[in-house]
């Protein structure tokens, strides 16, 4: 009963906290999904957004809660420090992991194209004309009208210049 009456503020913080984080995952799932909707976005694609909103909310609730419970500002910093070397070292590794969520998340949001979209890259050694099949979370699924299935990094589509085009495949004649 001690332990109720010397933390009481940190357990009605705490349970405030835990309030407030289903009140945010669900409100930025409803604002997500509709979002979503009205721009007519996969579902697969849209549950990705989702559960990186969520990792987000959920870090900042475990740092709210280190603070609600009285870690020491020293102990955070060498935490985080620690933390933050580890991360950044693994990363640095997986930089294009990285690049290519990001990647995948910025084109969610901003929908320059969409699947059933013909797009050119703008590649000077490897141009591609081809149709969007998939767009994923690190790549975007490419066919070609030779039926070529092309696999490219959601990165390198944000990195090279690229040109929606209107007529699809089956309306083009290709003349010799």
């Amino acid at each position: 009963m001690a332990f109720f009456q010397e933390y009481t503020r940190e357990l009605i913080a705490t349970g405030i906290l835990g309030i407030l984080l289903i009140l945010f995952r669900i409100i930025s799932t409803k604002l997500v999904r509709r979002y979503a909707k009205s721009n007519q976005t996969l579902e697969h694609r849209t549950n990705l957004v989702i559960k990186y909103l969520h990792l987000f909310i959920n870090i900042l609730v475990i740092i709210a809660l280190i603070i609600i419970w009285g870690v020491q500002t020293k102990d955070i910093f060498i935490g985080l420090t620690s933390v933050t070397t580890v991360v950044g070292v693994a990363m640095f590794a997986q930089w294009s992991i990285l690049s290519n969520i990001t990647s995948g998340v910025i084109l969610f949001f901003s929908f320059p194209f969409k699947i059933g979209d013909v797009i050119k890259i703008h590649d000077k050694d490897f141009p591609i004309e081809a149709e969007i099949e998939d767009i994923g979370a690190f790549h975007v699924y490419l066919k070609t009208i030779d039926g070529e299935k092309i696999i490219y990094p959601n990165n390198l589509l944000l990195q090279k210049g690229i040109s929606i085009l209107k007529d699809h495949f089956e309306h083009r004649e290709f003349m010799d």
